[in-house]
């Protein structure tokens, strides 16, 4: 495939999927132009000055200012947007800025599984509800979602041998473990992006990257070959995990601004959507009309689970996703 180099600027290139994307795009300076955006606070974080130091262009800006993002983003050929969305409003400014700057694709905040609009899942609907503001300006537009990222779906072992490397471990079994579910390395959504950005086949469409199809039991178990621990099997049924969401869901109505009770909902209603639902495999994506990132670019070698949890056991890799802001808050209490 021939690449035309590409001015593409990152709105959220600090956070987890962000710098996986950055990543990718830096290691590529003949095909890629890279600027990140930061809040005007944060511009001298360490993160933003180690972008500069791999030949990233790092420019202040407000996401939810859209006059003044209209000059950042003219010229632009890709805007990708990694920040957090609790709520579809959030990323309308960026939107309409890129409308108006004339960018030539868009890449809105979606990052996350295979799921049907409508009432599955609150978060998914608030990123369809993004998507249609961008259908209602005609701004060209791609759609990546990655599945379920392998550094969430270890689970630690008896001896505490993985509890220095893995951070956010699975601790629980949802559903009987065997439902099918695409699972990603973090390493590799950059990868992936690189490439999806590039190619006018995905334009206005939504494309599925994922590393390897597997379940929660076959996880499981490879931890339990690569360690040789057994590790003890707790469970979420469907019925525990609706009781989780309607809780939440009550706690968020009395009080919309607790992101904590937010977060409860949107990871438990993940956790149906992929564990009980099934809705996160390559055929259910098909289905809604996704393109498959495995088929387009059949060349792409990803991590395995096998050869992930390898790595970690043998100390060459880790699975510290959101140490950073752990390492934060605690700070901040101290």
């Amino acid at each position: 495939m021939t690449f035309q180099k590409l001015s593409v600027v990152v709105v959220g290139g600090s956070g987890e999927t962000g710098r996986s994307i950055m990543a990718a795009l830096l290691a590529l300076p003949d095909q890629f132009t890279v600027t990140a955006l930061a809040r005007p606070s944060s511009v001298s974080n360490s993160v933003f000055q180690d972008f500069a130091k791999l030949g990233a262009i790092v420019k202040p800006a407000d996401a939810q200012d859209k006059d003044a993002l209209v000059p950042v983003l003219t010229g632009a050929d890709v805007v990708i947007s990694c920040i957090q969305l609790y709520h579809a409003a959030t990323q309308n400014p960026l939107i309409e800025a890129a409308h108006e700057a004339g960018v030539k694709r868009f890449v809105p905040s979606f990052w996350a599984t295979a799921c049907p609009p409508g009432g599955v899942m609150q978060l998914r609907d608030a990123k369809e509800a993004s998507l249609n503001t961008i259908k209602a300006l005609y701004l060209p537009y791609t759609v990546i979602d990655v599945g379920w990222w392998l550094q969430i779906s270890i689970p630690l072992v008896p001896s505490g041998k993985l509890d220095s490397v893995v951070t956010a471990p699975a601790r629980e079994i949802v559903g009987d473990g065997s439902a099918r579910t695409a699972v990603t390395d973090q390493v590799d959504i950059g990868r992936f992006v690189a490439r999806i950005i590039a190619d006018p086949r995905t334009l206005n469409k939504q494309v599925f990257a994922y590393g390897q199809v597997t379940s929660q039991n076959d996880i499981f178990a490879a931890v339990e070959r690569h360690t040789g621990e057994t590790i003890p099997r707790t469970y979420l049924t469907a019925e525990q995990a609706e009781e989780i969401i309607g809780k939440a869901a009550e706690a968020i109505a009395a009080n919309p601004e607790d992101i904590s009770q937010v977060i409860t909902r949107a990871v438990t209603e993940y956790k149906v959507s992929c564990g009980i639902r099934g809705d996160n495999e390559p055929g259910r994506a098909r289905y809604l009309g996704y393109l498959d990132a495995r088929e387009l670019y059949p060349d792409l070698k990803t991590k395995s689970v096998d050869e992930f949890v390898k790595e970690l056991v043998e100390g060459s890799r880790t699975a510290t996703v959101y140490a950073r802001k752990a390492a934060a808050a605690a700070q901040k209490q101290s």
